[in-house]
């Protein structure tokens, strides 16, 4: 039941993805979640975001963020990064995971997830057949509601780390 929640790969930061290699292997469109995935949740793009999407761009990546958040912090975000989006993209649920593919023109198969949280993030792009990638959180500092499922997360990251440890499961990296 657990492995519904765990992703593909687990990495310290977005910013040490292996983007290219990835790229080099089909993945066509990266999707994002926002808050505490590419920066401290609520903060506006820093340069260090500005980059990265510049940096996928480049190597020809199409990226969409998809947030529960309201548009003008994901429109003006997604303006500052250059990017496709989706507000108030019901995650868990499949729909906006879906819209982001049709607007970056993608599907299953050549989409990867990137996001912070187990119980939207990685469910959600789980649910819809994409693979995910879990980052950790950039700040401790979060609203209430995710606080407290920052509790459940840590036993089922602790099960995902010993299933790691027993299959040794091929990553993005392999």
């Amino acid at each position: 039941m657990l492995k519904h929640f765990y992703p593909k790969q687990y990495v310290e930061s977005v910013y040490e993805i292996p983007f290219e290699k990835l790229a080099k292997k089909g993945v066509k469109g990266v999707l994002f979640d926002i808050d505490n995935t590419l920066v401290p949740h609520g903060a506006p793009a820093d340069e260090k975001a500005v980059e990265l999407f510049a940096r996928l761009r480049a190597i020809g990546l199409k990226t969409c963020l998809i947030s529960n958040n309201k548009e003008p912090r994901v429109k003006s975000f997604a303006q500052a990064v250059g990017s496709l989006y989706i507000y108030k993209g019901g995650k868990p649920g499949r729909k906006g995971y879906i819209k982001a593919m049709e607007l970056a023109k993608t599907d299953q198969s050549s989409t990867i997830f990137v996001g912070d949280q187990l119980f939207t993030d990685i469910w959600g792009a789980n649910r819809t057949g994409i693979k995910s990638i879990l980052v950790k959180p950039i700040n401790p500092k979060e609203e209430i509601q995710i606080v407290l499922k920052r509790i459940p997360e840590k036993a089922v990251l602790w099960f995902y780390g010993r299933q790691q440890k027993k299959t040794r499961k091929k990553t993005y990296d392999d």
